[in-house]
């Protein structure tokens, strides 16, 4: 088999971004699909429903179907994916109820928050996003700075946050496909421990000096993604 046939059977690879997100803004604009390119392989960007060019409902019921809306837009064939903060909370959930829908899986920027899940953190965003920060916490800048994009519907993510169930680390036992957990030593998600411990098949990529929000943009990050999936550019 030739090196063109290789990559033509290689899986596609789908890319779940973070809360406030969106495909274009933290997978496209920090060249990560350039480089899928690069390598003979086709990236998918889903936008989470609410964010981006996705239907971004102000009905709370609509968010029942916020995990479907995952699985609806999967090719038919097993793919590879990646995913960001909430992207990695609800790739970790699709995979667990279809875990033939995937090869490999790699998550970034989720640890223990999926695990200690504060109401505090949480309204804190929520705030941030609807254009009430906190000026002393950088964590609510920085969502308030994601909410004034362009494709940012606030009204939508807040109502989202408050819809959306909580993460059910039971469901981590189904996922049995191999998968890279990369996490800042820096990021507040910090450590990885019991994901690492609940999911069957897993590694650890520790990155130093690395916080929550430079994870997309990180050269060390992208580099153990591709290494992972074997989609290092040609």
């Amino acid at each position: 088999m030739s090196d063109v046939d290789v990559q033509a059977v290689k899986p596609a690879v789908v890319f779940l971004h973070g809360l406030a997100g969106s495909s274009q803004r933290t997978w496209v604009d920090n060249g990560w699909f350039a480089l899928l390119d690069d390598a003979g392989r086709q990236p998918i960007g889903i936008d989470l429903l609410g964010h981006g060019t996705s239907p971004k409902p102000h009905e709370p019921e609509a968010y029942a179907h916020f995990y479907e809306h995952v699985l609806e837009q999967l090719p038919k064939e097993p793919v590879d994916a990646i995913g960001f903060s909430l992207g990695a909370a609800t790739l970790l959930t699709v995979a667990a109820q279809a875990p033939e829908r995937f090869r490999k899986l790699v998550v970034t920027g989720a640890g223990r928050n999926l695990f200690q899940q504060d109401t505090s953190q949480k309204e804190m965003v929520a705030n941030a996003i609807t254009g009430n920060p906190d000026p002393q916490n950088p964590h609510s800048r920085h969502f308030a700075h994601l909410a004034k994009a362009p494709d940012v519907d606030p009204q939508a993510v807040a109502i989202m946050m408050s819809a959306l169930p909580l993460f059910d680390p039971n469901c981590l036992s189904q996922i049995t496909v191999p998968t890279l957990v990369v996490l800042g030593d820096e990021d507040f998600a910090w450590p990885a421990d019991e994901l690492l411990e609940a999911l069957p098949n897993a590694q650890l990529k520790v990155l130093k000096g690395i916080d929550h929000f430079a994870t997309p943009k990180s050269f060390a990050v992208i580099d153990a993604a591709l290494a992972f999936l074997d989609a290092q550019p040609l």
